[in-house]
Parts: C-alpha cells; sequence; structure tokens
C-alpha cells in the first residue's frame, strides 16, 4: 500500500464511521453527505483489500482489520490535531468561542454561576452550553469533539479521557428548618423513621446510603426518587422529608443538617474530564484553569465555614 497516494481526509472518515457504526451520522459528525462517506468507504476498501465494515441490525461492524488499525489510525490523527492546536493562540478578551459541559443540575448551581461571573469580566463572548450528557455516552462525545468537558463523579473511562479531581465533599442528613428532627446530632434510629427522598439519575438501583444500611440488614423509607437535587429543597419546605445531599448542597440551599449515622459513606468526588486531543489546545486549557481555580476557590471557601461554625467548647 502506497501511502502517498492515501487521502487523509479517508482516515477521518474511518475513525467518525468505527465510532457511530452508522454512514449518515458518521457523515453529519464529519460534515459530508451520507454518499460522500460511502465513497470514502468504498476506497479505503480498496486500499486496504478489506470489507472494515460490514453491515448488520446493528450497524456497521468492524471487521478485524478494522479493529487492528484504528488504535494506530486515532494516534495519527490526534498527533495532527495536536499540532494544528500548538500553533494556535487564544485570547479570552477577543474569543467567540462556546465550551459544552456535561454537569448535573448540582454541579450547575455550584459551579456555572461563578464561572459565568468570571467569564463576563474576561471573555465577554464566549458562551457556555450545559447539558447532562449519559455517562456511558461521555468518553464518546468528548471524542468526537460534540462536548468539551464532563464535570462528573468519578466514571470508568477511555485511557484517552484526562481527568483531574476539582472538589471532595461529604453527605450529610438535611431537612427544613423547625423540622422536629432538626438537631446537632441525629441517631441512626431517628434517622431511619425519617421519610427519605433519593437523588438518582438511574432508573433502579441502591446508593451509597442504601448499600451500607443493606450490610446491617436494615433500610430506609424512600418516598420520593428523583433525578434532580433542587426540585427537593420544594419539597422538604412543606414536609418533614430527609434527604441525604452533599453538605455543600444543604449549606447553599439553608437546610438544617446533621452528620449521617451511617459509618463507611464514601464521600463525593467531582471530578473534570476531557480528550486527551484536546490537551494542548489553548482555548480548551484556558477554559481547565478557570474551572479548576473556580473549584479552589470554593473548596477554601467551604473549608473557613466549617472551621467558623464548629462548636467552641467551654
Amino acid at each position: 500500500m502506497n501511502l502517498n497516494k492515501v487521502d487523509l481526509n479517508l482516515f477521518v472518515v474511518f475513525d467518525a464511521i468505527y465510532s457511530e457504526a452508522n454512514l449518515t451520522r458518521a457523515g453529519q459528525i464529519v460534515g459530508i453527505t451520507q454518499p460522500a462517506v460511502s465513497n470514502a468507504l468504498a476506497r479505503l476498501r480498496e486500499t486496504f483489500n478489506d470489507p472494515l465494515f460490514v453491515r448488520t441490525a446493528q450497524g456497521m461492524v468492524p471487521t478485524p482489520m478494522a479493529q487492528n488499525i484504528i488504535t494506530p489510525v486515532r494516534n495519527a490523527l490526534q498527533q495532527l490535531r495536536i499540532s494544528v492546536q500548538e500553533s494556535r493562540t487564544f485570547n479570552p478578551a477577543q474569543a467567540t468561542k462556546s465550551f459544552r459541559i456535561s454537569m448535573t443540575d448540582l454541579t450547575e448551581a455550584v459551579v456555572l454561576p461563578p464561572l459565568f461571573q468570571r467569564l463576563r469580566r474576561q471573555a465577554p463572548s464566549v458562551t457556555i452550553e450545559s447539558m447532562l450528557v449519559r455517562r456511558r455516552e461521555t468518553t464518546k462525545e468528548l471524542a468526537a469533539g460534540r462536548l468539551d468537558f464532563a464535570v462528573d463523579a468519578p466514571l470508568n473511562i477511555d485511557p484517552q479521557v484526562r481527568h483531574v479531581k476539582l472538589m471532595e465533599d461529604r453527605y450529610v442528613c438535611a431537612m427544613r428548618h423547625g423540622h422536629p428532627l432538626a438537631r446537632e446530632k441525629l441517631s441512626l434510629e431517628a434517622y431511619l423513621s425519617l421519610t427519605h427522598i433519593q437523588i438518582s439519575s438511574r432508573r433502579s438501583g441502591l446508593g451509597y446510603v442504601d448499600l451500607a444500611l443493606g450490610k446491617m440488614g436494615i433500610q430506609r423509607r424512600i418516598a420520593l426518587r428523583s433525578q434532580h437535587y433542587l426540585m427537593a429543597c420544594r419539597v422538604m419546605r412543606d414536609t418533614d422529608m430527609a434527604i441525604t445531599v452533599p453538605e455543600r448542597f444543604a449549606r447553599d440551599n439553608d437546610l438544617h443538617f446533621s452528620e449521617l449515622p451511617v459509618a463507611g459513606i464514601p464521600s463525593l468526588e467531582t471530578h473534570l474530564y476531557w480528550h486527551e486531543s484536546t490537551d494542548q489546545d489553548p482555548a480548551n486549557r484556558w477554559m481547565r484553569e478557570q474551572i479548576i481555580e473556580i473549584c479552589q476557590r470554593i473548596t477554601a471557601e467551604a473549608v473557613s465555614y466549617t472551621h467558623l461554625t464548629l462548636p467552641t467548647k467551654a
């Protein structure tokens, strides 16, 4: 095979077909029509003397040949992107870029307000598009460039996805002020007597608290399961329900909170994820720095608050 006669754009199409398993969607990613994708695939098949992809009911399935060359192809494309990106500069004051970030409503409430305030001062024409991408889709969306960042709990991710820990927070039991059990210390018996709201993005499955309680042979009473934290605040204002949430959320929403009377509950870690192909991109690097600095400030403020509110000994 003579690579001097091979159009490098064909490998971009090859990568898109491999990622999407669909010619139409591959064309949408690359920015060409479906017939153009079919033509590119035909040229690749001729070059490699292999079908590369076989059409099935589940989509375009790669052949062993395609599976063998996908990693070298992606590495080569990545190096090409890095070479181009390194030659670019990013001036936040003049930039008109839009960043797409996947995050939950809880993370939005914590990170977006200070981030947006900073952007208004330093990068007035830079915009943010926040959305929630399914965790199993995060790697693919980052690799395809449809997502710039994800802010989420620790994930099982592809080695090509970089990440850094942003924040860590402990879980507490929160309820409205004036609740009959709104006291400094909450016993396990009192915790189990409460009616709980559970927040989960999954349709089913146990959280950390329920797994820990299950090991003890007990369970709590969950009356409401929802995807969104902010909804829970409105429910608790008019009821005696309780919710197990990160301490920062309880504090920011003026809820009474007590330490969980359940041992072995891990703290909530929040990480920032991005694809390694954008690691050296000046714009991506600049935005990473802003998010990291903001989260460092939020963490420092939380530590200061904790020290101010610690009970003093008589």
